[in-house]
C-alpha cells in the first residue's frame, strides 16, 4: 500500500505513514490558499474565465513526469512495482464522462471537495453527501451492469510508454511541450473571456 518508494529506500512504514500524513496536509493546505476549496472558482474553468485549475493539474503532471522520469534514472523507484488499475475502454469513458459532468453541475471534483469540507462548505458537504450516495448505489448495482463494466478491456498494465514503444524521457518532453502551449493558451482564454478589471 504505501508505494515502491517505501520499499526502494527501505524505510519504516509507521515513518512513511507519517510522511504521507503530513504531504497530504500540505496539500490540502496550499489547495486551500490557492482557492480550490471554492466550488465557484473551480466552476469558472468551464467558462474561460479563470483556468488556475487547468495550469495546476498540468503542473503536478509534469512535475510527477519529471520527478518519475529522474528517480526512474537514478534507480531510486523502480516503476514496474507501481499499481495501475486494469484499463476497460467502454466503461472509463462513460466513468469519465459522469465524473466530468458531476464537476461541472457541482463546482468540485472529489479532492477538491474534501477540501471545501475542511472549511465547512456547505455545498461541499451536500456534495461529498451525494458522492457517497452515489457509491452506494453504483456498488449496489454493478451486478446489473457486470458485462459492460468489464467490456473494452484493453490489459491489465497500459501505459503509454509500452503501448507507443516510447522512452519516458520522450514522454516526458512531449508533456511539457504540450503544456507550455496549454498555458499559452490558457492566458490567451482568460485575456478574452475573463472579468474585466
Amino acid at each position: 500500500m504505501t508505494g515502491p518508494l517505501s520499499i526502494t529506500l527501505n524505510i519504516n512504514d509507521n515513518i512513511i505513514f507519517l510522511i504521507y500524513f503530513f504531504i497530504g496536509i500540505g496539500f490540502g493546505f496550499f489547495l486551500e490558499r490557492g482557492g480550490f476549496g471554492n466550488s465557484r472558482k473551480l466552476a469558472l474553468q468551464f467558462y474561460l474565465r479563470d483556468l488556475t485549475v487547468f495550469k495546476v493539474m498540468f503542473t503536478a503532471i509534469v512535475t510527477g513526469v519529471i520527478g518519475l522520469t529522474f528517480m526512474d534514472a537514478f534507480g531510486w523507484i523502480d516503476l514496474d512495482l507501481i499499481y495501475i488499475n486494469p484499463t476497460y475502454l467502454w466503461p472509463g469513458i462513460v466513468g469519465g464522462l459522469i465524473m466530468g459532468v458531476g464537476f461541472v453541475v457541482g463546482g468540485y471534483c472529489p479532492g477538491t471537495s474534501v477540501v471545501g469540507l475542511a472549511t465547512l462548505k456547505q455545498d461541499a458537504i451536500f456534495y461529498i453527501l451525494g458522492s457517497l450516495f452515489g457509491m452506494f448505489v453504483f456498488g449496489e448495482t454493478v451486478p446489473m451492469f457486470k458485462k459492460f463494466f468489464y467490456s473494452g478491456h484493453m490489459g491489465d498494465r497500459l501505459v503509454i510508454s509500452k503501448a507507443t514503444g516510447m522512452t519516458m524521457g520522450q514522454i516526458g518532453f512531449i508533456i511539457i511541450v504540450v503544456a507550455l502551449l496549454g498555458f499559452v493558451g490558457a492566458e490567451k482564454l482568460e485575456k478574452k473571456f475573463g472579468e474585466k478589471e
